[in-house]
């Protein structure tokens, strides 16, 4: 078990305690995505064709709908070569499982909440994570079905395996959206932009405005000028709202995004990136064990570290509240 303590600001260290260390890698991958609806297909598509692994499960209650989106991919074997395998009711070629992703649930529909959603995924992934970890005990779980943050958790617990190896893809694509913005903004490309939302992958999200930089060089004191800085995150957090709106369903950032989260694990390759993880250990004061973004170093043992970034009072206090409202959400399933 390793501990992640939070020292005073006047003390600040990097990290929250000790960094996990690979245990050694499989000389072939195998990754499992649950759900073939349009998330859990673009995740799956995403894979292939960066070539993050070759060796793909696929898993859902469809079954019809599950046979023909394999045999479709299967017969792009010419393409994106790879072993693409239908899994049954019991889950047994999912066995061995380096990764499993969790795509399935209800669709969040126009002008609902990501929170409205839990009941009903809540009941769908007590299905679904004990069989996963029975055949794959050493799998590390990637949560995308919504409410991310709050399913992360209910997954953590479903599955009894440690903190560390359930990462949900939280604020990734909301730190995506917010980078772009405010290089849109300035005229820079988004990979030139660092910025982070942090807490809950939803209405409570926090912007850490403090530490958005450009090479190094802080923007707070140029972003203060703006008047109208504060649709930036507005525009960040109403994002899948608008594509749902205009398409009906959001899949290709997501999937994408999953793709990326898929390579760093499997790649052991250490990158910080805001995903949803355990808060326990009163970081930043909160109180409650919840799921929330942060900015985790990830590699192959799942979260290897999480970094302590130096927040200020207002967005401490913001994160704060995000972790209040999981907790809230988290206390109605009565788990």
């Amino acid at each position: 078990t390793h501990t992640y303590i939070h020292t005073p600001m006047a003390d600040h260290d990097l990290f929250f305690g000790e960094t996990l260390q690979e245990q050694g890698a499989a000389a072939a991958h195998k990754v499992t995505v649950v759900g073939v609806g349009s998330v859990g297909m673009a995740c799956v598509y995403s894979i292939l064709s960066q070539q993050v692994c070759k060796n793909i499960v696929v898993a859902d209650v469809q079954k019809d709908k599950l046979e023909g989106e394999v045999l479709d991919l299967q017969h792009a074997g010419n393409f994106l070569p790879a072993s693409i395998t239908a899994a049954s009711d019991d889950y047994h070629e999912t066995a061995g499982s380096d990764v499993c992703i969790i795509t399935c649930g209800a669709r969040q529909r126009e002008g609902e909440s990501r929170l409205a959603l839990l009941e009903r995924n809540y009941k769908i992934l007590s299905g679904v994570v004990p069989p996963l970890v029975k055949h794959s005990p050493n799998t590390i779980f990637i949560v995308i079905s919504n409410p991310c943050d709050v399913l992360s958790y209910v997954t953590y617990k479903l599955a009894g395996l440690p903190a560390h190896r359930v990462v949900g893809s939280g604020t990734y694509l909301d730190s995506s959206r917010f980078r772009s913005l405010i290089g849109k903004r300035f005229g820079l490309n988004p990979q030139s932009v660092h910025g982070w939302i942090l807490g809950e992958h939803g209405d409570s999200s926090v912007p850490v405005w403090s530490s958005v930089n450009v090479a190094g060089v802080p923007l707070t004191e140029v972003l203060r000028k703006e008047k109208h800085i504060d649709s930036v995150h507005k525009e960040v957090v109403e994002a899948a709202g608008r594509v749902i709106k205009l398409k009906g369903y959001t899949n290709w950032a997501i999937g994408a995004c999953t793709s990326s989260i898929v390579r760093c694990i499997l790649g052991n390759e250490l990158r910080v990136l805001p995903l949803s993880t355990l808060v326990s250990q009163k970081w930043y004061g909160i109180e409650q064990e919840v799921y929330l973004s942060l900015p985790v170093v990830l590699g192959r043992q799942g979260v290897a570290n999480c970094i302590n970034l130096n927040l200020d009072d207002s967005e401490a206090e913001k994160l704060r509240h995000s972790a209040k409202t999981l907790r809230e959400a988290i206390d109605s399933l009565k788990l």
